[in-house]
């Protein structure tokens, strides 16, 4: 069976403080620089990367507001972006962050929408379940 995803979210293991949301890929690497972790060739690589996202991916207003959202990419039109984005998932992997592919066709209540790219709602909490009776082989 085929599924055919609507948006991707690339994404870490920390959550970010204002979302309680998995920071993206950008945030992830800025942390690595601003922590001193990447080198300074490195670095110089992806501010030239935000610098060309900076000018050819709209800054969703919400984000721009600093508002309670995350930002997912289109896949049906967004080959360009991810062309783009790969150096920065090389950097990540170079210094060993994990970071995940996340492929979704419902990523939340969405309140802003470009060509390339959707900003969701965060669910601004953070909810822990217990694992479910039974859960695994017996």
């Amino acid at each position: 069976m085929e599924v055919n995803y609507k948006y991707l979210r690339i994404q870490g293991q920390e959550l970010a403080a204002n979302t309680m949301f998995a920071k993206g890929v950008f945030s992830m690497c800025w942390q690595l620089i601003q922590n001193d972790v990447m080198e300074e060739e490195d670095a110089d690589l992806f501010r030239e990367l935000d610098d060309w996202f900076a000018e050819n991916l709209p800054w969703p207003e919400p984000c721009m507001r600093q508002e309670n959202v995350v930002c997912f990419f289109k896949t049906d039109n967004s080959e360009e972006m991810m062309k783009m984005i790969r150096p920065a998932l090389w950097l990540l992997e170079r210094y060993e962050h994990p970071y995940y592919l996340v492929f979704t066709n419902t990523p939340g209540e969405i309140v802003y929408e470009d060509q390339y790219q959707v900003a969701v709602k965060a669910p601004g909490k953070l909810v822990i379940e217990a694992v479910q009776p039974g859960w695994g082989p017996k």
